[in-house]
């Protein structure tokens, strides 16, 4: 049946919602942007006026893909080139969705992303329905046709792991929430110690069990494991920042430094010409910087990119800095 305007313009307001969990979901922008416009297809072949519930059969058949489309993605990830990082979205995406709570805030940030991945598909919708957008589980059963006592299990499970994994990757501590202002200290501090030339500036702002891992998509070059421990990460970071010609033909050139947040925390972002090359996501807790994920696969900035192109990011920390 052919869609009414009204049933458009409900869809449409529906989007930017559908849009956040699929992101939640699948930690990829694109794909996002796909499993959404999927379900506008399906919205548009069914019977809307027999739908007594439209939010509802829309957060339904968008979970349902998503759900799918996780399925497929473990077989993909196990023959992904490298580290498989996320999609970092930058200050001011709407794809982040709502962020009035904490628990909404952290379920989009980058530690968190990470850790998601490691949750079941299953457990992963029930998390995200829950945690970020606070679907009762009364609404998430209907959605996943589980029993209410079955979601509840699967979100504690959830919860229960997504907490091991802050526990364990920040030293019991928690990530620290920060505006653009302080984003940019934390980015101007880091950069001043990558900078240096020196390897304890960095070792100082850096927790004992720092980590770092960069994802290249096999587009651009990435170390295969992550870099373990203050003082290799530190190692790693020093030769990173060191100015060379390979660097700047590898970026096309060499690429001016900016500070904001990405995911909501301390990012480092790297631009050329105009083009994102770069995004360096810090996750600062109390006790220091405890991991530095790098997203440089070029198929995950496209975004990244086109919100740049919009402006409003301020004048960078270093100008060609590489």
């Amino acid at each position: 049946m052919a869609l009414t305007l009204s049933d458009v313009d409900r869809f449409e307001a529906a989007r930017p919602r559908l849009e956040a969990i699929a992101y939640r979901m699948l930690g990829s922008a694109s794909e996002a942007e796909d499993a959404v416009q999927e379900t506008y297809l399906r919205w548009q072949a069914a019977d809307v006026e027999r739908i007594e519930v439209p939010e509802a059969w829309l957060t339904k058949a968008l979970t349902n893909l998503c759900l799918n489309q996780l399925t497929s993605a473990r077989a993909r990830r196990e023959t992904y080139t490298g580290q498989w990082l996320p999609e970092p979205l930058l200050e001011g995406d709407p794809m982040m969705g709502p962020a009035e709570t904490a628990e909404q805030r952290e379920s989009v940030s980058y530690a968190v992303l990470v850790l998601l991945e490691r949750l079941s598909p299953n457990e992963r919708a029930v998390y995200v329905l829950r945690e970020a957008f606070a679907y009762s589980h009364r609404e998430i059963a209907e959605i996943l046709d589980l029993s209410e006592a079955a979601s509840q299990q699967i979100f504690h499970r959830a919860k229960k792991h997504v907490a091991q994994g802050r526990a364990g990757a920040t030293s019991g501590g928690t990530g620290i929430e920060v505006d653009q202002a302080a984003a940019r200290r934390v980015v101007e501090e880091f950069l001043a110690a990558a900078t240096s030339g020196q390897t304890q500036p960095l070792i100082e702002l850096l927790t004992a069990d720092a980590i770092a891992v960069g994802d290249g998509g096999g587009k651009v070059p990435a170390r295969a494991s992550a870099f373990e421990g203050a003082l290799a990460v530190a190692k790693f970071l020093r030769g990173l920042f060191k100015p060379a010609q390979a660097k700047r033909d590898l970026a096309g050139g060499s690429p001016d430094l900016y500070a904001t947040t990405a995911n909501g925390g301390p990012a480092v972002v790297a631009v050329v010409d105009g083009r994102v090359f770069g995004i360096m996501c810090l996750e600062q807790t109390r006790e220091g910087i405890v991991a530095v994920r790098s997203q440089v696969n070029p198929d995950k900035l496209e975004r990244a990119t086109e919100r740049w192109a919009a402006g409003g990011f301020g004048t960078p920390v270093l100008a060609q800095a590489l």
